[in-house]
């Protein structure tokens, strides 16, 4: 999509702080994902790529989206409702952050959000506190859209279930050789139908449905052998992301002056919006 339009990604290490309570473990994370990002073809030069904590208008209009939403509208929110399910101790951050990533959304004035199946709520939220807003206060607020690619809406994982990591069902996007082989060996199979469903929904995602039909005809019941063509396909995909990322992380300086460059760049079009909510909202 950064061929075609004006993107902006960001990683959300302001929301990670409802789970990673260490310092040196936020940081390391926040930039891993960016390396993971640019292994993967982010390109800094087409794309504005940044740290949500260095907008810091973000957190304000997220402020203001908290005093126009009420406690029963985000009750509603899946987060919420699983965690509560759960029995789980939940703080305020789990229970607010579909405001604060409205507030990611609208600041910049998105028109569009790439989006899992299961996440499109979260951009319903920000459509209902943009026209909420807009309402009370004024035209201000572009209502964005989510954009689902349907060959990506779910990805299944090792045990035919979504794959999460909560799950503990995953292949890692850069995992050496023998960590896709133990993964992908380990993969649910489903008996009598001679077509392991959940290897061929995993298989879609790196080859053709022709080819793949074709395959799994002439090895129909050798779990073994789709097993492996499965793997072989994996590796292929990931060798090269693998190597990229690796000579991306022997770099650090300049992961973090993309950071800074994003950074200003998001910060200098959040600010222009946040003028024109102050204005409106009387601050």
């Amino acid at each position: 999509m950064q061929e075609t339009h004006e993107c902006y990604i960001f990683v959300a290490n302001l929301h990670a702080l409802t789970s990673v309570r260490n310092k040196v473990e936020l940081e390391r994370q926040t930039l891993d994902v960016v390396i993971d990002y640019l292994a993967i073809g982010i390109d800094p030069q087409k794309t504005v790529l940044y740290k949500q904590s260095d907008v810091p208008q973000v957190t304000e209009l997220s402020w203001i989206f908290n005093c126009i939403t009420t406690m029963p509208y985000l009750m509603r929110a899946h987060a919420f409702k699983d965690a509560e399910a759960k029995n789980k101790e939940i703080d305020v951050g789990t229970f607010d952050y579909p405001l604060l990533m409205a507030a990611d959304i609208l600041i910049q004035d998105a028109n569009i959000v790439p989006t899992g199946k299961d996440q499109k709520q979260h951009v319903e939220i920000a459509r209902d506190t943009a026209e909420k807003f807009n309402r009370i206060f004024g035209e201000t607020f572009v209502l964005p859209e989510s954009y689902i690619s349907e060959n990506v809406a779910v990805i299944p994982g090792i045990d035919g279930q979504k794959m999460s990591k909560s799950y503990n069902n995953t292949i890692s996007l850069f995992a050496e050789d023998t960590e896709i082989e133990k993964a992908v060996m380990s993969i649910v199979t489903d008996s009598g139908s001679g077509v392991p469903m959940h290897v061929y929904n995993i298989h879609k995602l790196f080859k053709d449905n022709d080819s793949l039909d074709k395959l799994y005809q002439e090895k129909k019941g050798k779990y073994k052998d789709l097993k492996e063509a499965l793997a072989d396909d994996i590796k292929t995909f990931i060798a090269p992301l693998r190597e990229k990322r690796r000579a991306l992380a022997s770099d650090i300086s300049s992961i973090k002056k993309i950071l800074t460059e994003g950074g200003e760049k998001a910060t200098q079009r959040a600010e222009v919006k946040m003028n024109d909510v102050r204005m409106k909202v009387g601050i």
